[in-house]
């Protein structure tokens, strides 16, 4: 594998070590080793089936993995549970926004807000300091949803948002737990170009005033090149190339991953 060209701190906020991983017969994820610095954008690339996916679901605990270590702000994540590598600030979209389609816009928000005082017994015996938390946490949900350009549909059911919308709530909504660390999963696929402007309007917007780091897979290369500091490349569940964005164009093992030999062959 081609050595990176970015410089690594000493302390990254996010440690992938030799992860591995195996479903059956298959093993999407091999060996997988990369370090992420604190509130920076890294982008990761690859052909359908080079495990990028596969790699989300190790790093955030939806899937376990077989062998390696995976590290976050310097404690160990890869034995705990998707919650609670969520409740230490690391959570991410899907390709397909999730949403719960029979709730109201800003209340697919307000149930992503940890520590409501009804979820104890306390908390339900004190009404005064359950309303004082909906009102904080509406007022919160609602300054997301203009942010996003979705105020408007504040009290509509999420149902009847579009593919493009509903990615834009469901990156709200993952704000609303005060990440450290955003994990965005084709945030832009199947998103029309206006929707897609905005998305981007936003992420440069938390970039500039607030210290998440943000981690993407992506398929538009174009994209990718702009909006990316870093560009790790996987293929066939391994990384191949790692670096600034300017390098990766040229790489004959990217080239080879994306072409194949039919770019020697013609």
């Amino acid at each position: 594998m081609e050595q990176s060209t970015v410089k690594q701190s000493a302390a990254p906020i996010l440690d992938v070590r030799d992860i591995s991983v195996s479903f059956g017969g298959v093993k999407p994820v091999r060996g997988v080793s990369f370090s992420i610095e604190k509130n920076t954008f890294t982008s990761i690339i690859g052909p359908n089936g080079a495990g990028k996916t596969s790699l989300f679901n190790l790093i955030s605990g939806a899937n376990k993995i077989d062998s390696g270590e995976i590290y976050f702000k310097g404690d160990p994540i890869h034995s705990i549970h998707a919650y609670q590598v969520a409740q230490r600030g690391l959570v991410r979209t899907f390709q397909g926004a999730k949403v719960i389609r029979r709730l109201t816009v800003v209340e697919n928000l307000m149930m992503a807000v940890q520590g409501n005082p009804g979820d104890n017994l306390w908390g339900f015996l004190n009404p005064s300091a359950r309303k004082r938390f909906e009102i904080s946490t509406r007022e919160e949900a609602m300054l997301r949803l203009e942010q996003v350009g979705l105020s408007k549909f504040a009290n509509d059911f999420a149902g009847i948002l579009s593919g493009g919308q509903r990615k834009l709530l469901d990156l709200s909504r993952a704000l609303m737990t005060s990440p450290s660390m955003v994990l965005l999963d084709e945030p832009f696929a199947g998103v029309n170009p206006t929707l897609v402007e905005k998305l981007l309007e936003v992420i440069a917007d938390l970039r500039k005033n607030n210290e998440i780091t943000f981690l993407l897979i992506e398929h538009d290369l174009e994209t990718v090149m702009n909006i990316s500091e870093r560009v790790i490349v996987m293929a066939e569940g391994k990384i191949i190339a790692d670096g600034l964005p300017n390098s990766i164009y040229d790489n004959e093992l990217v080239i080879d991953a994306y072409l194949g030999s039919r770019r020697k062959g013609a």
